[in-house]
């Protein structure tokens, strides 16, 4: 029996209309998938060379397009399959990139149901008989459009044996047919499926263009935000648009259409950039209980343990990159204040302080992560870090050990005074560069100098004297001067000097002086080497004898004749107080 489908009639017999059905809801992600290439935001480089590629005919077999999640890797081979065969009456039968609005079959490949472009998820199909029914299917023509288009997503899922079956056919396919692969992980893909791919890395998305990207939304949207807040939620994306666009969706749901900082760092567990500097400033001062206090009232507010070690960590990678760059290198989303303060924390702070800071922080946000209690973890990250702050740096400590003071730093008592007749003892070495404990006392026919060399130059003059032209040459070539004060060196080294030199000068300084020198190697710069600086003068004083009046008129004479060395008269010895 037929169905009576007209509309039913109240008590009046008028008709009563069935209300209109509420479409459901797209969230943001979905609604504003971009359907062109001009609508993809961050991928120029690709998006120009297949707009090229287009132009030329030159359409590869396969593409292979790879990155993060969220970077829009099926949108862009759900656009590609468009172009590839996108039709419309008037225009060529041919695939384009110039797409201007919906083609006979955009909106069906769009929404994933055209016959002739088959999507795969291989995270679900991973084995060879999957692979068989796509070898099978390329076979035949396509049913409607001008390519029939294969798109595997998550393609490093299938199996070895499925990558080898298809490996024939994504070579020499058919000429109606075109593989466009998907992955997250393209290391697992193996290099014979590559080769036969043009590769796209998809990269991630600036935070400035994301947060632009946001603002175009919220105003289709009618909903309101705060650059700050669309700041903080393109930095917390990672560069990947879904990502952003699902935290947008629940910013804008938790503030009925307002978004704002405070709710944004509340959805996101962050705390407030501020708190998080004076969070840094008190463990940099070594205030522990400072420290602890802060970090509780933080997680009590809201952020959590794990990601205020991170926003920690971002504090002084900060401080560190404003203090070697300048505050035009401090990353985009830092506010006026938040560059002032990095700023005023990288000059309190030296490089080697800053960069320990920074590993300790990164391997407590690991710990704080996998802990059981992160609050209780993040702590004892806190506590290390302020231990840590009132510790020498390693040259700090490799001086304080050389001078005698690492002893005293230490608490150790103090020396038991000398006995008369007592031979004295040698005092603490450092790791790098001491001339053995104990100097042996000088041997030879000849008493050693008492005072010994008062100058650098002195030190490189008595290698000489003694003969030691391998360590004189080495002294003068690959050795820059710091400090020099008697009895204690302190030199930075460059290429090509040997392992061992300062150890080396020490020990033969002691033993041509008959006292005990310390040589510790430093990380400045130094001084110039000495033979640099006397090959500098040398061509300087060459160039100036060149112009002399008398020296042109001979050359004028002898135009062939070259001037090589410049040599003082006797009597006037050159100065070389400008040797180093």
């Amino acid at each position: 029996m037929a169905k009576h489908t007209s509309p039913p009639t109240d008590l009046l017999g008028e008709s009563q209309a069935a209300p209109a059905a509420k479409e459901p809801y797209v969230v943001l992600a979905r609604k504003y998938r971009p359907e062109t290439f001009e609508q993809l935001i961050g991928q120029d480089a690709m998006v120009t060379t297949l707009k090229n590629a287009f132009a030329a005919d030159r359409i590869a077999q396969g593409y292979m397009l790879t990155g993060v999640r969220g970077v829009g890797k099926t949108t862009t081979a759900r656009i590609l399959a468009r172009a590839l065969n996108y039709a419309k009456p008037g225009l060529p039968d041919r695939p384009t990139m110039d797409m201007d609005g919906y083609g006979e079959h955009c909106l069906e490949i769009i929404q994933s149901r055209h016959p002739d472009v088959i999507e795969m998820d291989a995270a679900s199909n991973t084995g060879v008989d999957n692979m068989r029914e796509i070898i099978e299917n390329a076979r035949y023509r396509p049913i409607l459009a001008r390519t029939k288009v294969f798109i595997v997503d998550e393609v490093h899922m299938l199996s070895k044996s499925a990558f080898n079956a298809l490996l024939k056919t994504l070579e020499e396919p058919p000429g109606h047919v075109k593989f466009i692969f998907a992955t997250t992980e393209v290391r697992k893909v193996p290099v014979t499926v590559l080769s036969r791919c043009q590769r796209f890395d998809l990269r991630r998305v600036d935070s400035r263009l994301l947060a632009a990207h946001f603002k175009s939304i919220l105003a289709a949207e009618d909903a309101e935000a705060d650059d700050e807040a669309l700041a903080l939620i393109a930095r917390a994306s990672g560069g990947s648009v879904r990502d952003g666009l699902s935290i947008l969706d629940q910013a804008i749901a938790m503030g009925a259409g307002k978004v704002t900082v405070p709710a944004v760092r509340a959805m996101l567990g962050l705390a407030d950039r501020a708190r998080v500097f004076d969070l840094v400033e008190a463990l940099m001062r070594g205030a522990a209980g400072d420290a602890l206090g802060q970090i509780e009232r933080l997680h009590r507010d809201g952020a959590d343990p794990a990601q205020i070690l991170a926003e920690l960590a971002e504090a002084v990678h900060a401080a560190a990159r404003i203090k070697i760059v300048g505050e035009g290198g401090a990353a985009e989303d830092l506010s006026a204040e938040d560059r002032l303060r990095a700023a005023s924390l990288g000059r309190q702070l030296s490089i080697p302080v800053l960069t320990r800071a920074w590993q300790m922080l990164q391997k407590g946000f690991d710990e704080a992560s996998r802990a059981a209690d992160p609050l209780q973890a993040a702590e004892m990250v806190l506590i290390r870090i302020a231990h840590a702050a009132e510790l020498p740096s390693p040259d700090d400590l490799i001086r304080l050990i050389g001078t005698g003071a690492g002893r005293e730093r230490a608490g150790s008592p103090p020396p038991r005074p000398r006995q008369e007749g007592e031979r004295p003892q040698a005092g603490p070495t450092a790791r790098t560069g001491l001339g053995g404990d104990r100097p042996p006392p000088a041997t030879g026919p000849s008493a050693p100098d008492a005072t010994g060399p008062q100058s650098f130059q002195e030190v490189v003059a008595l290698a000489g004297e003694h003969r030691d032209a391998r360590l004189k040459v080495h002294l003068e070539e690959h050795v820059r001067l710091v400090r020099f004060e008697p009895g204690r060196l302190e030199i930075h080294l460059i290429q090509g000097c040997p392992p061992g030199l300062a150890g080396e000068l020490g020990e033969k300084l002691g033993r041509w002086t008959g006292r005990r020198w310390v040589v510790a190697v430093s990380r400045e710069a130094g001084e110039p080497p000495i033979a640099e600086v006397r090959r500098q003068r040398e061509a300087a004083e060459l160039a100036e004898i060149k112009t002399h009046p008398a020296v042109q008129a001979l050359l004028d004479v002898f135009p062939e004749a070259e001037i090589t060395t410049v040599r003082p008269l006797p009597g006037a010895p050159r100065d070389e107080s400008k040797a180093g």
